[in-house]
């Protein structure tokens, strides 16, 4: 049912999807970005849901409790309390570790405001995990939803970081002004 939605709101919002199959892993860390709209994650879920990608995704845990809980859980969500401090790298690679077939999707910005940097706690999960990183996008300008890229990280944070950035560089956000496409 899921698939069927996915295809008829991105036909009907004549959007278009990018996933090729050499991209389809058992788990990874997918960046989510450019991230400055709430409907980054309706057009992203339409292309999760089409392809069968089984993506999950941290959110407040107040969305995830009450009687509105189930709809946001059966949306892929997994609630965090933000008011503990702890280690949401370590919580999230052991969500990775717990299950056969997970896409953990993270917007790297953190928020849809502008920001100085990009958060690295995508880098840093997928290295403690052992996972790839795929750059998932939404190019507004071209009305395109996808995953463009996996990338396999080394020892080197620059030159992966550089690799992200470059391949981000030409993805038009939703609202320009607040993507900062220069990530550390």
């Amino acid at each position: 049912m899921k698939r069927i939605l996915g295809n008829i709101w991105l036909w009907l919002s004549g959007w278009k999807s990018d996933y090729r199959q050499e991209l389809r892993v058992e788990k990874s860390v997918m960046i989510a970005a450019p991230h400055t709209s709430n409907w980054d994650l309706i057009y992203a879920l339409a292309v999760f849901w089409k392809f069968k990608i089984p993506v999950r995704f941290f959110i407040k845990d107040s969305f995830t409790k009450g009687p509105h809980g189930w709809f946001f859980k059966m949306l892929g969500a997994i609630g965090v309390d933000r008011s503990k401090k702890g280690n949401l790298v370590d919580f999230a690679v052991q969500v990775l570790q717990e299950r056969d077939k997970i896409v953990l999707l993270v917007p790297a910005e953190g928020t849809r405001s502008k920001v100085d940097k990009w958060k690295t706690g995508f880098y840093h999960i997928a290295k403690k995990a052992k996972v790839p990183v795929l750059l998932g996008y939404l190019d507004y300008k071209k009305k395109i939803a996808g995953v463009g890229d996996k990338v396999k990280l080394t020892d080197n944070y620059q030159k992966d970081m550089q690799k992200i950035q470059d391949f981000y560089a030409k993805i038009s956000a939703k609202h320009p002004e607040q993507y900062n496409p220069n990530i550390y």
